[in-house]
């Protein structure tokens, strides 16, 4: 049996397509690369270049391959751009998952796993959010992966089909190996960025806002090591196969790091000053998401390799420099 990784080609994806094959695990990656890297599928993985959305095409990757579960991580991920786009928004991650969540049931395949985010919660206060925190979705970016995991949930109690929601917090690091990273020509991540600027692949960096009700006026965010994050992936599969209720579960660390803290850590790994300007804030963008992990410890056995927010800077750091050799060495290709 195999396991059907959609966005394989993305960050999380390849990791956890890379998580799944040094398990043992049967992996087929579905991806269009309209924002994946070829180079971060797995070679032992087999790649269907198609989209998400594409009825007829995912219909037959059903009937190809003997799936047993999906791990579905295709999808948009920018929170300001789902504010200036939402139609947008709402057909890649809702309209798309909800053809996906069809083609799965009607193929017979009963588990799920999805990559939700912490963006379902909003500005949700200061505190550790748990699950039973109250969902304020403040973007359409978060509204879009909120009406989705309403969906698997919906469906959970109508078919024979179960499934795990997994909200992500601030997602870091690179595999310890140098086998996948954080490799989108557009970045967003502030740790991708920060390591960008130590690089030289970009002059300076922006803080998007000062103001903030917290310590130092940045916001704060908890961070998941990618790879920590691709065995909560894992992990859950484990559950749903021994035979686990649909659920769903915080992914992150439990502490939270402000804009200046990050900065302040990749200064100290890369042994460097960064260009740092003020930017005013960005829409959508709540001033403390930090996470309560306990349910994904307790409940599913999971527990962090690599907590520290060091070690994610330092994987990343050396990640960006692979980077620039496997970009250079893909535009030479006819």
């Amino acid at each position: 049996m195999a396991i059907l990784v959609t966005g394989g080609a993305g960050y999380i994806g390849s990791h956890t397509a890379l998580a799944l094959l040094d398990a043992g695990e049967d992996v087929v990656v579905l991806d269009d690369l309209s924002t994946g890297q070829p180079f971060l599928i797995p070679p032992q993985a087999r790649h269907h270049h198609c989209d998400v959305g594409d009825r007829a095409l995912v219909q037959r990757l059903f009937a190809s391959h003997p799936i047993e579960a999906v791990i579905h991580f295709a999808g948009s991920i920018v929170v300001p751009d789902s504010v200036a786009d939402p139609l947008r928004y709402y057909e890649n991650n809702t309209a798309k998952s909800r053809s996906l969540i069809e083609q799965t049931i009607t193929a017979g395949v009963k588990l799920f796993i999805f990559s939700s985010t912490a963006a379902v919660y909003g500005a949700a206060g200061a505190n550790a959010l748990d699950e039973m925190t109250e969902l304020r979705p403040e973007s359409p970016y978060g509204w879009s992966k909120r009406m989705t995991e309403i969906m698997l949930a919906d469906a959970a109690r109508a078919h024979d089909f179960r499934h795990v929601a997994l909200r992500y917090f601030n997602v870091a690091g690179a595999d310890p190996s140098m086998r996948a990273g954080q490799s989108s020509q557009r970045a967003t991540h502030l740790i991708k960025i920060a390591c960008q600027v130590a690089t030289g692949a970009r002059p300076f960096m922006e803080v998007y806002g000062e103001d903030y009700p917290t310590p130092d006026g940045t916001c704060i965010r908890d961070y998941i090591h990618v790879s920590d994050l691709a065995a909560a992936h894992m992990s859950a599969l484990g559950y749903l196969r021994e035979g686990g209720a649909s659920d769903v579960f915080n992914c992150g660390i439990g502490r939270g790091y402000s804009v200046r803290e990050v900065i302040a850590a990749v200064t100290r790994v890369c042994g460097a000053e960064l260009d740092v300007r003020p930017a005013p804030r960005r829409a959508g963008d709540p001033p403390v998401l930090v996470a309560a992990s306990e349910k994904l410890r307790n409940q599913l056995g999971w527990a962090p390799v690599y907590p520290e927010l060091e070690a994610m800077v330092t994987h990343a750091l050396a990640w960006e420099r692979k980077l620039a050799d496997l970009l250079a060495a893909q535009r030479q290709q006819p």
